[in-house]
């Protein structure tokens, strides 16, 4: 049995993916996705979709994944345990994409449905998702931009919406090992059954769609910034947070692992080139110092 409306939800992620790769293609001028399609053995499957060594996205992957089992994984039972021992089905978008140029941020996105039920007990259906953003030379109207396009399409379903979603990306793509967030932030949300099921459809409609209208404008005012060898080596060093970030901490990367997912798949959110320094401080004052500032939350929209 799966949930009534689960085919609809379905043909909305599906077709998410074809528009968000159309976008990014245009925005890149040159790149284009290539699919690989896959089944997962203990039921369902997926298709990736990869951009590689394009003009503007060094590697990018927008993945959809429709996943079952007869089992809850114990990354979604750990913050639920009432779920435990419950058969679920998955389906949702998952993107990140990876700039060469360090003046265009790494960004991130996913769209999601789960349904969970068990004999003798009430079906549960939940959504979840959001975007972030994680610049490396962050500019402050860019920032705002994207804040704006969070808050705008959260301001339909509750004045709230928008700060405590915020608040919650703030504090979830947040390195506690490092002290600092991954990036800019945006919207997270997880566990989304408070309203009815249309209005909790249409909030991740516009989450999905929300994100090449904050993230596109970006790429188009960034990807002909001229940067400096130096400054490509600081993108490096920095990506090796993304790294830190998705490895140690990204629930969803723990939930694809452990459902027995495709792994090239799971693990195409990891950048192509990465590296590491000991004890790396930046010179004070440099544009590089002046990252820290934003690596903490803040009322980006006050500013």
């Amino acid at each position: 049995m799966s949930h009534p409306r689960l085919e609809e939800v379905k043909s909305f992620l599906l077709a998410l993916q074809d528009d968000i790769c159309k976008q990014l293609e245009v925005a890149d001028g040159k790149g284009k996705f290539v699919e690989d399609a896959w089944q997962r053995p203990g039921g369902g499957g997926g298709r990736t979709r990869v951009l590689a060594d394009g003009a503007v996205i060094e590697q990018g992957g927008v993945n959809f994944s429709h996943v079952y089992g007869d089992k809850m994984p114990a990354s979604a039972t750990a913050h639920r345990p009432e779920l435990e021992g419950r058969s679920f089905h998955a389906v949702g978008v998952s993107l990140v994409i990876h700039p060469k140029n360090p003046h265009v941020p790494t960004s991130h996105a996913n769209v999601r449905f789960f349904f969970a039920e068990k004999d003798g007990e009430d079906p549960v259906w939940w959504f979840g998702g959001g975007f972030d953003l994680t610049p490396f030379y962050p500019v402050i109207e860019d920032v705002k931009a994207w804040h704006q396009v969070a808050h705008d399409l959260s301001e339909p379903f509750g004045q709230d919406v928008y700060p405590r979603f915020k608040t919650w990306c703030d504090e979830y793509f947040f390195l506690k090992h490092r002290g600092e967030t991954r990036g800019v932030g945006g919207l997270f949300f997880d566990d989304l059954n408070q309203w009815d099921f249309d209005s909790c459809f249409a909030y991740i409609k516009a989450v999905g769609q929300g994100y090449c209208q904050g993230y596109v404008p970006i790429i188009n005012k960034r990807k002909d910034t001229p940067y400096s060898e130096q400054q490509r080596q600081f993108q490096l060093y920095r990506r090796g947070r993304y790294v830190e970030f998705n490895l140690v901490w990204d629930r969803g990367t723990l939930f694809g692992l452990q459902t027995g997912g495709r792994t090239e798949s799971i693990l195409m959110s990891m950048p192509p080139l990465a590296r590491w320094q000991y004890c790396f401080e930046p010179e004070p004052g440099s544009q590089e110092a002046q990252l820290n500032d934003y690596l903490k939350p803040r009322d980006w929209l006050a500013e």
